[in-house]
């Protein structure tokens, strides 16, 4: 036997009809890997059809590969037992992974498993058939993350203290002149990144919101005629809510953070035209004429707080948190606060702040008026 015969004769043969020839021969080389693919890109096709953006597509499927090359076993032999063993793998990491993290993790392969054992579709008959065995629900709520709290993060995540904000942002704008007075290049990239986290702290901005800003996203507020038109920032790339498209909202400018518009102000009609990049409306925009990416924000920020000798638990998004807190310390309404931000609910723009609401302060007041009131009443208590 040649070893062509060989080949042929060790492998699974099917005969497709096709139509530019009669028969083809198809051959199966590992059925079992082909299955696989199979459930991934139908997976896929389903996300897609459910509304889900290519990154959260792509950053689900990604998972679930990682996870089968993990376990070294396909999804018809997966058990419970598969899940706990991976958790327990990830816990036992330095650092271990994050609650949010985990809870994510098992909220994929929840998601993948049920719609391999939904019985609208045939993967549990198409695997018993070939395999002899089927994909079962492997997720349960004794062995995965529950989510019990609106608000995940690290306890050490905080907002900055005033001192600290003042300290970031000095640095930043010393970074400037630095590299001016040694006559080196990149002092107007290091305008933009100083202006770019004020802009963040000064509007509230998520990292996605402030990255995908363009120059028509920079609009007049007729009720400020003072900031021309820099009294509305309206973000179109708002975090998105159960694959559906991202949210949009206006958020209005500010007095208390006039300086940081004056900034943007410069930074629009002065500094960006240097740039010369006329064939993009980004707003912040690198030395090759493109968007500035979400890792060149994360990596500028870290280098900036580094350099200032900040806590190394003070994030990107610890300057979206100040701006919740600072606004309610200023004396807006939790209302408008929510509205700003984007928060579909009232309760996770409290967790931002020192004051969950009116109520309770109100309570305080009272109770301090009645402990240290000067009357004769709050005398004799």
């Amino acid at each position: 036997m040649s070893n062509n015969d060989a080949f042929i004769a060790t492998t699974e043969r099917v005969m497709i009809d096709l139509p530019d020839a009669r028969f083809a021969l198809v051959t199966a080389i590992d059925p079992e890997r082909s299955m696989f693919d199979a459930m991934l890109d139908g997976w896929e096709r389903q996300q897609f059809s459910r509304g889900l953006s290519a990154g959260t597509v792509e950053h689900n499927t990604g998972f679930i590969r990682r996870f089968e090359l993990a376990l070294g076993e396909y999804p018809w032999h997966w058990t419970a037992t598969d899940v706990e063993d991976f958790t327990s793998s990830l816990l036992s990491m330095s650092p271990p992974r994050a609650h949010s993290t985990l809870r994510g993790y098992h909220q994929t392969i929840t998601t993948f498993c049920d719609f391999l054992t939904d019985p609208r579709y045939d993967w549990a008959e198409r695997c018993t058939e070939a395999f002899g065995t089927h994909p079962v629900q492997i997720c349960h709520e004794w062995n995965t993350r529950a989510h019990l709290s609106e608000f995940e993060a690290k306890p050490a995540k905080r907002p900055f203290s005033y001192d600290e904000l003042e300290a970031f942002f000095a640095r930043a704008d010393l970074i400037v002149e630095e590299i001016i007075q040694k006559g080196k290049k990149g002092a107007l990239s290091a305008l933009r990144d100083a202006q770019l986290f004020k802009t963040v702290y000064a509007f509230g901005l998520r990292r996605t919101e402030a990255a995908m800003l363009d120059l028509a996203d920079l609009r007049s507020n007729p009720n400020s005629p003072q900031w021309a038109g820099y009294g509305v920032v309206h973000v179109r790339f708002g975090k998105a809510i159960n694959g559906g498209p991202p949210r949009r909202r206006s958020v209005l400018a500010v007095p208390e953070f006039d300086w940081a518009i004056e900034g943007l102000k410069h930074w629009v009609e002065q500094a960006r035209p240097k740039f010369l990049a006329h064939k993009t409306n980004a707003l912040w925009i690198s030395e090759r004429k493109t968007r500035l990416s979400i890792r060149h924000l994360d990596y500028r920020f870290a280098a900036i707080r580094d350099q200032a000798g900040l806590d190394e638990n003070l994030t990107l998004h610890s300057l979206r948190h100040s701006y919740v807190t600072h606004l309610i310390e200023f004396g807006y309404p939790e209302r408008f606060v929510q509205e700003q931000v984007g928060h579909s609910y009232a309760s996770t723009t409290a967790i931002y702040t020192s004051v969950s609401n009116d109520y309770k302060n109100r309570i305080l007041a009272s109770a301090l008026g009645r402990v240290y009131s000067p009357t004769p009443e709050g005398l004799n208590q």
